[in-house]
């Protein structure tokens, strides 16, 4: 079987989409974790190694604000992650743009869109939060921010991502018209966007979750997705749960997604199902779009349930607990 790099070249290349279901995963489940026992879970596979990071936090009684974070690090600091930090695909015009935010127990959040040559975008985010009086800073502001807070500058397009981007300019159809996509045309298939969402619950039972993606392959410059969109690509309620996202983030925004699995989990909706739900309004509001990209939903509740659901197979996530090792599952989808 190919690696993600190779399957996100192939998807970048041809603009169609290939189904990947990994064999020898666990069955979805819905987790229940003891009251008050540390919980984390994330996005795809690269989600066990953050995952990892968080727990190393959480099983010392850290803060789960603390844990999201590390976990978030992990995968932007791996240049085999093309779809994160360092590595990342670049835009349509080579340069590679990060989106990241992070969310708090007490409701505070902090974002960045459109964030250059800077790897730990997630933790950008989180001096947006604490030390600014704005949820979101984008661009060069995003930038200037970052370098004032001491951030080291560093060069994000590594030759791997570099020669997948030149590939692309030479035998697409958006990059011998200047890259340009419109209206549902997306560049890159439905696989070339499989951000990092991770959400968590520390002992003493508070919630925390952040989100961190260098977005759409081969996107238009200055295009901005739902990753660093409170209510998009995360959303934390400490009465009820949390909920990250990950995909095409055009179809996630228009139902301000994360923040619609929470309220329908303050409904009585278990995670599983709200996630179902949300992916289903997509589905409604367009099926043949919604048949022609990829859109899946992780959220936990503050009961330590997980659930998660998506529009086609293939979605993974991690899950860890006191009372469940790191592993991944494969998520249901709608397709």
């Amino acid at each position: 079987m190919q690696n993600r790099r190779g399957f996100l070249r192939l998807a970048a290349m041809s603009g169609g989409f290939v189904p990947l279901v990994r064999k020898g995963l666990s069955p979805t489940f819905t987790h229940a974790a003891p009251p008050g026992k540390p919980l984390v879970v994330s996005t795809w596979d690269f989600g066990v190694p953050a995952n990892r990071a968080a727990w190393s936090v959480l099983q010392q009684g850290g803060r789960a604000l603390d844990a999201v974070e590390a976990g978030a690090r992990v995968v932007e600091a791996d240049p085999s992650v093309q779809t994160v930090g360092l590595g990342g695909f670049p835009d349509q015009d080579g340069q590679v743009t990060l989106d990241a935010c992070i969310m708090d127990e007490k409701g505070r959040a902090g974002a960045v869109g459109c964030l250059t040559d800077i790897v730990h975008a997630v933790s950008v985010a989180r001096r947006v939060m604490e030390r600014t009086p704005y949820v979101m800073l984008v661009g060069e502001g995003a930038l200037a921010f970052a370098v004032a807070e001491g951030f080291p500058r560093q060069r994000l397009l590594t030759p791997e991502s570099q020669k997948a981007w030149q590939a692309w300019r030479r035998t697409s159809q958006q990059g011998s018209a200047g890259g340009k996509a419109s209206g549902d045309s997306l560049p890159g298939g439905p696989h070339n966007h499989d951000t990092i969402g991770i959400l968590a619950q520390d002992v003493a039972g508070n919630l925390s979750g952040a989100c961190t993606t260098s977005g759409l392959a081969f996107k238009q410059h200055g295009r901005v997705g739902d990753s660093p969109i409170i209510g998009a690509g995360l959303f934390v309620d400490n009465e009820v749960g949390a909920a990250t996202s990950t995909g095409v983030g055009e179809a996630n925004m228009r139902i301000s997604g994360t923040h619609t699995v929470v309220e329908l989990m303050r409904q009585g909706y278990s995670p599983r199902e709200a996630c179902k739900q949300a992916v289903q309004r997509v589905v409604r509001h367009d099926s043949a779009y919604a048949a022609s990209i990829q859109l899946g939903f992780l959220a936990i509740n503050t009961r330590g349930e997980v659930g998660a659901y998506c529009l086609q197979p293939g979605f993974t996530y991690a899950v860890y607990s006191s009372g469940i090792p790191n592993r991944l599952l494969k998520s249901d989808s709608h397709f």
